[in-house]
């Protein structure tokens, strides 16, 4: 996705600056610290249909079938950072 948006020229070349967050953009996934309600999933979910587009459906839990699938907001603009709400 990172060479797709032709940013990944401006990644470290050393693995370890990953770990701190060195790169451009942040990746947001419900169930973690930035996004911590797994039912705010039903909001991405009113607004792409992945059911009908992809055959992802959302359980009573607000998990996602089939195990092993992954929503996620992704921001490339070069102030993203994480942070815990």
């Amino acid at each position: 996705m990172r060479e797709e948006r032709g940013i990944s020229s401006e990644d470290s070349a050393q693995i370890r600056d990953f770990f701190y967050q060195n790169y451009r953009g942040s990746r947001y996934s419900f169930g973690y610290p930035a996004c911590p309600h797994l039912e705010d999933q039903t909001k991405l979910f009113a607004l792409l249909h992945p059911e009908e587009n992809v055959g992802v459906r959302l359980t009573t839990g607000f998990l996602l079938e089939p195990e092993q699938s992954t929503s996620a907001i992704v921001v490339h603009h070069p102030g993203a950072k994480y942070f815990v709400v």
